[in-house]
């Protein structure tokens, strides 16, 4: 910014005395005092305000009939429910013609698992007719009572603090406690309102006369506000800007006027901005994402249907505000396409004005060396590039915290530089709207922390000529407006009561768990990757680099102290203000982004050799830096989800002919030495010289630059060679490259395209030359496999909490993820050959034979030769084989032998090949083998196991093979389908729909897509039951059934899964809702939100 002083001059400006000023202004003051007040008071009282609130009511029956209806509550309990069901109803469990009817009314499906636990159900049990509630039973009769004429009716009742049921007209028999008492029952001391996902029973025909369950849905959220509301809002915003605009008035009465708002040179573009652009141009479509993108994209979408911004994934539906309002223009954005480009174009120009701000503002405000120096320039943008690259390329807030921080600084240099206020009432908007767009806002605080002393200043200067009240209101304003924006359709009750269930439901980690953030960074895994571990570590060497010489010498030489302090203080603070963020993830480091360009100026001129005269120190320093880059390639150049595919070392630490790491720790002990020898035999201190000349010295003396450029240069290429090595199949980059290019085509369903689904496993199968159907998967040979030779249970092996990860486990301290319907079991029939394993992906058991080697007690060896099985002609085959299998063992335990037709009528094979055996261990999966890898000559095929390990926990089940009949996840699902996408998937698949919510009940999804299984062992404990998610919905609902699918021109890829969901009662219509409006005060709660 260019003012009437130097623009290197960062001091405050002298005041200037204005003859009469405060009596030229008092109607400015006046008007500045009421108009500011006024805001700041209509903004604190929008909370507080009435909404009007959209009511809905679970009436049944609804029809006339026993007929089941579909309502899951994604806030999972109604606040209130009551029930009556005459006794005459229970006639219909009664008699041996309905032996196979127990249910008369139940609020979760009798089939699902923990329906008893969570559910509401009267069944009968024996001869008892009993009411049970989440595992509890509050009242029982004998089914003779039931059925007598002295039973009227059964009652039930439900409220946060008790339930009561009662069979009116029984009484207790001559040997209870309290006999010729009423038989009812109540609980109490403990939440036992039942999870409703709909109502159903066992019952059909027409209901009797005084059946009736109503249920209040929890529609606190879906508010909309009062006409009184929204008159006091958009006053409160107008007396705000008035407010500001007599705050300027007030600031220009000293007749000082400004040449220009922005610098000369801001349009202007060198060749570093231009190198910085491309960058973040080629990463936008190349880079890697975030792992909640999917998370907030889904949300999001769903947004505009619910009526506001719940939390889709947890927290039982309650909406994300305070923290929402960037996630609402994320929902606008939405309207024109989902796909990832599209999206991210936001993330991309505010990476752009974070660049801007830096060499345009931070930099020349730092003082004259660091608007001189190149090493400050080309600093700056390694570091800040370093950060964002793998930090801040998604969806979440972390982008528009890093560009608030930096505007609320220049907002409040500003100030400082200006000896004016408005500039303070803009920078504490623009830290409110930080402080709001999530979590670690927090660090925001820090911008107007550091400040606080000049700002006084001005304040105490100015308040003599107009008073301390005519400059305080329009800022308290300001302060308070965002208020209206994060309250504008919500209550201070409501808001309050979902603050309070995410703290006790959690993760909501206390400020000593801080550790916990940097386990995960120094851990192997994609949340200490070698692009993150650098950023931050990187951020904190520059930081202490700045910290010791301002400590030093009081000031870096050639730099602003006013300014160069305040960037450290903001810095400091913001490392402290995370300490305070309920969740430790390493992806809120992103927030640091502008700051870490600004202290990487910073420190580059701290060890310049006009800085840092002692080449012993500078030399140190560069060791310091080596060591940090040693230490960053320590671990793996892994990536969240898609974005780690076919990226070079994403599950190795990186090594061309050595390790990196060691050849980097040794490079740094070499550096020591040189330091060591600086220091005893030349220690003559002044600027380097080198005989490579003038431009290498300068190149040399900034270590921090080369190391954060170097590792620009590893993250870019790492994506770019994974896009073009693993060309033609899937990657971001070229799902990117494509959506931006296909618009026109229609190719923007990312993934969805090249996921390819088999429907029907049986089609697929591969007809024996010789032997029947039944004989010919072990007609070779088949010694210790049998049809039964499966255990029963054959469940993916747990995978235990890894260090660092506890904020999301089950109760036992593991997290699981097996795909669906893989888990084995029995079936009370036997298959085609005898076998009564139940079958993975749909396989059905009267076409498809299963031999297996384990067996009961000692094992033996086991080895099969199956029969020769026909391969179609290579132009009528699909691009894989695929061979269904269950149990441990080795790739080289399964093999496939192909033959000629003659080399097979002679019992010599052409040769063998492995499988790929992706999946989860010794669950069902399919082994894989690409056609192209079976030479065009072959005609046969047959399998060959050997299982020669007696351990009990080896064995090998097999099914013949099969040729996929495939189709595109795209094809196969649609747009249309309600899907549960998991939080991790959802920006891979724009095109899928969500399944949405409204007056506070969920759709019933048809199919769910989900990560891979490290991303699904991660994710699911996320969206369970214990934690208010969509899964604690689903798993009452539906069963869920894996598909088999694979990635196109990628076999080998665990890419996911995709499960069909089947209703435990196919005839269950969604239920129809009662709906009414009604006028809430901003303090009303109707019921405590169960967690």
């Amino acid at each position: 910014m260019v003012t009437e002083t130097s623009p290197d001059l960062v001091g405050e400006l002298p005041p200037r005395r204005v003859s009469g000023a405060g009596a030229n202004h008092r109607i400015t003051r006046l008007v500045a005092v009421i108009a500011g007040l006024l805001g700041a008071l209509l903004a604190m009282a929008t909370p507080f305000l009435p909404v009007n609130q959209t009511t809905a009511q679970l009436n049944w029956p609804q029809n006339g009939t026993f007929e089941s209806v579909e309502a899951p509550l994604i806030g999972y309990v109604a606040t209130e429910l009551n029930l009556t069901v005459p006794c005459a109803a229970a006639a219909g469990l009664a008699g041996p013609q309905n032996a196979g009817k127990t249910v008369l009314l139940s609020t979760v499906p009798k089939q699902a698992p923990k329906a008893v636990d969570r559910g509401l159900l009267i069944q009968r049990a024996n001869d008892d007719l009993v009411l049970v509630v989440r595992n509890v039973p509050v009242v029982s009769a004998p089914m003779s009572q039931v059925l007598s004429p002295a039973c009227q009716r059964l009652t039930f009742t439900a409220h946060f603090d008790k339930v009561t049921a009662e069979f009116v007209g029984l009484t207790h028999g001559p040997h209870a406690e309290h006999p010729g008492a009423p038989l009812r029952g109540e609980r109490s001391g403990y939440d036992f309102r039942p999870q409703i996902v709909g109502v159903f029973t066992d019952l059909s025909g027409p209901v009797p006369q005084g059946l009736s369950f109503s249920a209040t849905i929890d529609t606190r959220y879906s508010s909309s506000p009062t006409p009184l509301k929204m008159i006091a809002m958009i006053l409160g915003v107008v007396l705000t800007a008035i407010a500001l605009l007599t705050l300027h008035i007030l600031d220009t009465a000293d007749g000082t006027r400004h040449r220009r708002f922005l610098p000369s040179r801001w349009w202007s573009i060198g060749g570093l901005d231009a190198l910085v652009i491309a960058v973040l141009v080629w990463w936008h479509f190349v880079g890697a994402n975030t792992s909640d993108d999917g998370y907030i994209l889904t949300m999001a979408r769903v947004s505009e249907h619910a009526g506001y911004m719940a939390n889709y994934y947890r927290w039982f539906g309650t909406p994300e505000a305070p923290f929402g309002w960037y996630y609402d223009l994320l929902a606008l954005w939405a309207h024109v396409t989902t796909t990832s480009v599209w999206m991210r174009l936001p993330t991309l120009a505010m990476a752009l004005t974070c660049w801007w701000l830096i060499s345009r503002e931070v930099i020349p405000r730092l003082g004259h060396a660091a608007k001189t120096s190149r090493a400050a320039a080309w600093t700056a943008a390694g570091m800040f590039l370093a950060v964002w690259l793998p930090l801040d390329n998604g969806l979440r807030p972390e982008p528009i915290i890093a560009l608030g921080i930096l505007l609320t600084w220049c907002s409040v240099e500003r100030a400082v530089a200006t000896s004016r206020l408005l500039p303070v009432a803009v920078a504490c908007i623009v830290g409110a709207l930080t402080l709001f767009s999530g979590p670690t806002g927090i660090a925001s605080i820090g911008a107007l922390l550091v400040a606080v002393g000049p700002l006084l200043t001005i304040l105490h200067r100015r308040s003599k000529q107009f008073g301390a009240l005519p400059l305080v209101a329009p800022i308290l304003a300001a302060a308070t407006v965002t208020a209206i924006l994060i309250f504008r359709d919500q209550t201070f009750a409501g808001e309050s009561q979902a603050s309070l269930l995410k703290r006790a439901v959690g993760p909501s980690l206390k400020w000593f768990d801080e550790h916990i953030r940097y386990e995960r960074l120094f851990m192997a895994s994609p949340d200490g990757s070698v692009a993150r571990r650098f950023a931050v570590l990187a951020l904190l060497v520059a930081l202490a680099v700045a910290v010791a010489m301002s400590l030093r010498k009081g000031r870096i030489p050639g730099l602003a102290a006013g300014p160069s302090r305040r960037i450290i203080g903001i810095t400091v603070i913001s490392f402290l203000a995370m300490m305070f963020t309920p969740t430790k993830w390493t992806h809120h480091f992103g927030v640091f982004a502008g700051l870490a360009g600004s202290l990487g100026a910073l420190a580059a001129v701290a060890v310049t050799s006009a800085a840092l005269r002692s080449r012993r120190n500078r030399t140190v320093f560069a060791a310091v830096v080596l060591f940090v880059v040693a230490l960053s390639f320590a671990s793996v150049n892994g990536w969240w989800y898609v974005s780690n595919f076919g990226v070079p070392w994403s599950n190795s630490f990186p090594k061309l002919r050595w390790s990196l790491t060691t050849a980097l720790l040794e490079l740094t002990v070499v550096v020591l030495l040189l330091a060591a020898w600086f220091h005893f035999v030349a220690p003559t201190n002044g600027p380097a010289k080198t005989r490579f000349g003038a431009r290498i010295a300068r190149t040399v003396q900034s270590p921090l630059a080369i190391a954060a450029w170097a590792l620009v240069i590893f993250e870019v290429t790492s994506l770019t060679l994974a896009m073009i090595g693993q060309y033609p199949a899937w990657t971001v980059g070229r799902s990117n490259l494509q959506a931006a290019a296909g618009f026109k085509t229609g190719q923007t369903c990312g993934l969805a395209e090249d996921v390819l689904v088999e429907q029907d496993p049986n089609a697929g199968m591969l007809l024996p030359v010789s032997a029947p159907v039944a004989e010919a998967l072990g007609a070779g040979l088949s010694e210790a496999f049998t049809a039964n030779g499966i255990p029963a249970d054959v469940s993916a092996d747990p995978v235990m909490e890894r260090p660092g990860d506890r904020s999301f486990i089950n109760e036992n301290g593991t997290i699981t993820g097996g795909e669906a319907g893989n888990e084995g079991g029995t079936n009370a029939a036997p298959g085609i050959n005898g076998s009564r394993a139940q079958l993975p992906y749909n396989l059905d058991p009267a076409r498809t034979p299963v031999l297996g080697s384990w067996q009961p007690g000692i094992q033996v060896v086991a080895r099969l030769r199956s029969g020769w099985y026909r391969l179609p002609a290579p132009d009528k085959a699909g691009p894989l084989l695929v061979v269904s299998a269950a149990g441990r063992f080795a790739p080289h335990e399964v093999k496939l032998q192909w033959a000629t037709d003659s080399g097979a009528a002679s019992g010599q094979p052409g040769g063998s090949l492995q499988f790929s055996d992706v999946g989860a261990s010794p669950a069902w999966r399919n082994l894989r083998l690409p056609m192209s890898a079976i030479p065009r000559t072959a005609t046969q095929i047959r399998l060959v196991a050997d299982d020669e390990d007696l351990s009990p926990q080896h064995w090998i089940a097999l099914t013949p093979p099969r040729i996929p009949q495939l189709r595109t996840l795209q094809d196969v699902v649609g747009s249309q389908d309600p899907v549960f996408l998991d939080w991790l998937v959802g920006l891979a698949f724009p095109c899928q729909r969500p399944f949405g919510h409204q007056y506070g009940v969920d759709e019933t999804p048809k199919w769910r897509i989900l990560p891979d299984r490290f991303g699904a062992e991660a994710n699911s404990p996320v969206m369970d039951n214990n934690g208010g998610g969509p899964l604690g919905v689903t798993e009452l609902l539906v069963k869920a059934t894996t598909v088999a699918s694979y990635l196109k021109d990628d076999w080998s890829r665990d890419w996911g899964a995709l499960q069909r969901l089947t209703p435990y009662y196919p005839n269950a219509q969604p239920a129809h809702l009662s709906l009414g409006t009604a006028t809430r005060s901003g303090l009303w709660n109707p019921a405590p939100l169960r967690h």
